[in-house]
């Protein structure tokens, strides 16, 4: 029995022995609340409602209400560091995850720290819950391993529909890159098969709702993580869905982009005055010609249906909880677990690089069918600047586009509603600022009889609560590295280089709490401040072991040169 139950029940008893009897207490009043964590793939800064969007997400913005949304939240540039990190509260460089497994060179594997994949050095947060009592379930994209001793059924998970590779077709049990034999599913630890009706978003919550369904008759709360697939490519999404953005796009990326800014700004989303630098590589919307304007149109309308069907399911499961009495005890976390994904593989025409294996497995890029069942599509670089909007760069960069997301939490413990913080939160705050809401202790790196990582992320639960006026003080610096790729934040300021995407040869220095933007550069204006912030870079490195790149190391080379060598 929880320490908070067990003072309940002798308090009861004592009246009881006092006065004889005792008005009923309702079990939900001792229940410790439930957690629904909710990670969206590739989602953008300002790619729901209430941080700007033009794309309809009405739910998402229920939670907003009633909660709080994070506008400086701060996570990794690609999905599996950033999922290690928040279901363990572990730098990634100490949870096995420095990189996507696809993208590590040989030179980095040969380094038991990297590979890839989720250690048994780390405790997942589903494992700490698990064993104090809490169901706990898992539907959707796990990519952090594939062996049976890594999937989550292995990590603390009762319950799983996973889906194990960097991403899958959306409608079918098909690879979507010609890096994988075929699409890796898996349910308790099982191979699993996809049913014939099968649309990732619905899929998920329908197993979610089947999950916590089959333990109703008890009263042990429950943790669903739902990490969607919505919105990595493929993008597919219903016609329905697509088809109301009909038109939506035509005026282009740059409009768009703009658009966006002043909605985030006339939100309170970012500072009144927000300057948005031109992303190097997005083209000139007025030069493409008409069929090349309303293909790229159409690539964002299927997006946004995406985006939009993902927040649908999102509702049906919240309809759901309310109808079996759980709704007000259950605390909602929605992020997305890096920004908007730029890739190149669909080109500005509708062509791709992946044509003959295209061809060769029934994939299509026409822009009659985009979306639906066997096409293909991306937004594109150019496209992905509209969902960052107003930040500089999307996925994979260590600027703001690709590590700066929206977070939305509301339920218990949240004593806010309806207001946005731009106070700066990274990703390995999570776990312990969930355990803390739920009143789970944390594990402080000893697990079941050994030593393992412990958690290194700050529990900002009493700034939910209201009692904290901030969660990282001024001088507490947080450092990031992936592919090469780097940052490290210290109050309301941030260094950073991209070597690899960029080829920065210098670090760059922005107050990222005024200039979300990163437009203007001051490290020659506070050369003490960098110089202090890249000592502290260096002493991360050195503390987690971080490995330099190779020399001529390329990302896009990495993942998909063997794959187009076999081709």
């Amino acid at each position: 029995m929880h320490i908070k139950d067990r003072y309940t029940y002798f308090l009861r008893a004592a009246l009881i022995l006092l006065v004889g009897t005792v008005a009923p207490v309702n079990a939900q009043d001792m229940k410790r609340p439930n957690i629904i964590l909710i990670l969206a793939d590739d989602l953008g800064y300002t790619d729901i409602s209430p941080f700007g969007s033009e794309i309809s997400t009405p739910n998402i913005a229920r939670l907003a209400a009633q909660g709080l949304s994070f506008t400086n939240y701060h996570t990794a540039g690609s999905c599996a560091p950033a999922r290690a990190m928040l279901l363990t509260g572990v730098d990634s460089h100490r949870n096995g995850v420095p990189n996507i497994p696809e993208a590590l060179p040989a030179e980095q594997m040969a380094y038991e720290h990297y590979q890839g994949v989720l250690n048994d050095k780390v405790v997942t947060l589903a494992n700490v819950l698990q064993d104090n009592g809490y169901h706990t379930y898992m539907t959707g994209k796990w990519h952090l391993g594939h062996t049976p001793e890594l999937l989550p059924s292995s990590r603390g998970f009762d319950r799983t529909i996973a889906m194990a590779d960097t991403g899958a077709d959306n409608w079918d049990q098909r690879t979507y890159l010609p890096i994988y034999e075929q699409a890796n599913w898996y349910a308790d630890g099982a191979e699993h098969t996809l049913p014939d009706d099968f649309y990732s978003s619905e899929y998920f919550i329908d197993k979610t709702i089947e999950f916590i369904g089959s333990n109703g008759s008890d009263d042990n709360p429950f943790f669903a993580y739902i990490p969607f697939q919505a919105v990595h490519m493929p993008v597919q999404a219903p016609r329905e869905f697509s088809d109301k953005y009909t038109g939506m796009y035509d005026e282009g990326w740059t409009v768009m982009r703009e658009r966006r800014r002043l909605a985030a700004e006339a939100a309170g989303v970012i500072p009144a005055g927000t300057q948005a630098a031109i992303t190097p590589g997005t083209l000139d919307w007025d030069s493409l010609p008409d069929e090349q304007k309303r293909y790229n149109a159409r690539r964002m309308e299927v997006y946004a249906g995406m985006v939009e069907a993902m927040d649908m399911h999102i509702g049906r499961l919240m309809a759901y909880l309310q109808s079996i009495g759980e709704y007000e005890n259950t605390l909602f976390i929605f992020t997305s677990d890096n920004g908007a994904e730029g890739s190149n593989l669909i080109r500005q025409d509708g062509s791709s690089l992946l044509a003959r294996w295209f061809e060769t497995v029934g994939y299509n890029s026409d822009y009659e069918t985009l979306g639906e069942a066997n096409s293909w599509s991306s937004i594109g670089p150019s496209n992905a600047t509209i969902a960052a909007s107003p930040l500089y760069y999307y996925k994979f960069h260590a600027s703001e586009g690709g590590l700066r997301v929206p977070l939305v939490m509301a339920g218990p413990g949240i004593n806010k509603s309806d207001e946005l913080t731009d106070e700066f939160v990274f990703v390995t705050d999570l776990a312990p600022t969930i355990l803390s809401l739920v009143d789970v202790e944390n594990h402080q790196g000893y697990w079941q009889n050994r030593e393992v990582e412990p958690i290194i992320g700050k529990d900002f639960s009493a700034f939910l609560a209201g009692e904290d006026a901030s969660v990282h003080g001024d001088s507490n610096p947080i450092g990031y590295e992936l592919g090469g790729n780097s940052a490290l934040f210290k109050g309301d300021y941030k260094i950073v280089i991209n070597a690899v995407g960029q080829n920065d040869a210098d670090w760059h220095l922005f107050n990222i709490k005024t200039d979300p933007g990163e437009t203007t550069n001051l490290a020659q204006q506070m050369p003490a401040l960098l110089e202090e912030m890249l000592a502290d870079y260096e002493a991360y490195v050195e503390n987690n072991n971080v490995l330099p790149m190779p020399d001529g190391y390329n990302r896009s080379g990495q993942i998909l040169g063997d794959a187009l060598r076999q081709q």
